[in-house]
């Protein structure tokens, strides 16, 4: 961007609410958009010439006009915008294989809450196996968290792991701080592991399918460094889980 345009776009521009689009390159002050995107601009939005959006490249968020709407739609960058997003400390979920409408919502809802990481696995009692569609699954999975990142006006995308086998992450070893979500625990508590905890840290939650985790899944977690935490007295769906975990962690980090 020239230097007059490098100025920041305040509340003035994110206050109207624009469309967010993630771009892979910026070539100059120009950015021409992908496909699926230009499509979104001119079929679903019906946007004309001169309209404004946001784009980000490389965490950061710029504001866009709308050049040519041509077969891919080119954008002309106007300026960098101030982030008003409250980061949050780094989450990652390791998400046991459940039905596709349910593994959908979790993705949606649990990008929305600023989660970092997610981690699909194998569990002794997933309805949901890994087979030939784990690389689609993956694709569409990554194109849901970043429909949701862009709805939710994050500047980052949700790192989508390839699926795990049980064994493969007992093996994860990269995080401060390692938890089961378990019924079984009635002490140790998501609040007071929170507050015992450093927002540098980085945690990693394993959230149980449709049937929870067999007491043998989480006796060999616990061997490999994992410890138990409550998520409360009652006992919550697996797709709840996750999306409790992250609403405490931003009022935790609101305070």
């Amino acid at each position: 961007i020239r230097r007059q345009r490098q100025m920041c776009i305040r509340d003035r521009f994110t206050g109207e609410n624009m469309q967010r689009y993630f771009v892979e390159n910026i070539q100059g002050d120009k950015v021409i958009l992908c496909h699926e995107d230009s499509y979104h601009i001119k079929r679903v939005m019906r946007m004309k010439l001169g309209e404004k959006i946001e784009l980000v490249y490389q965490e950061k968020a710029y504001l866009g006009q709308i050049e040519s709407l041509d077969d891919q739609v080119q954008v002309k960058l106007v300026g960098e915008l101030t982030s008003s997003n409250q980061q949050v400390r780094s989450i990652t979920l390791a998400q046991a294989l459940v039905k596709e409408q349910k593994m959908d919502y979790i993705l949606q809802k649990a990008t929305e809450l600023g989660v970092t990481e997610i981690i699909p696995f194998c569990a002794e009692r997933s309805i949901v196996k890994a087979d030939k569609k784990d690389e689609k699954r993956k694709t569409r999975w990554e194109k849901i968290v970043k429909e949701a990142s862009e709805q939710s006006k994050r500047t980052s995308l949700v790192k989508i792991h390839p699926i795990l086998s049980f064994e493969e992450l007992c093996q994860m070893d990269s995080y401060d701080v390692k938890i089961i979500c378990s019924v079984s625990e009635k002490q140790k508590n998501l609040k007071k592991l929170l507050s015992n905890t450093p927002n540098s840290a980085t945690m990693l939650f394993v959230i149980g399918p449709e049937g929870g985790l067999s007491d043998q899944e989480e006796q060999t977690l616990i061997e490999n460094g994992f410890q138990r935490v409550s998520l409360g007295d009652t006992v919550l769906r697996t797709e709840t889980a996750g999306l409790f975990i992250m609403s405490a962690v931003r009022y935790q980090d609101m305070g």
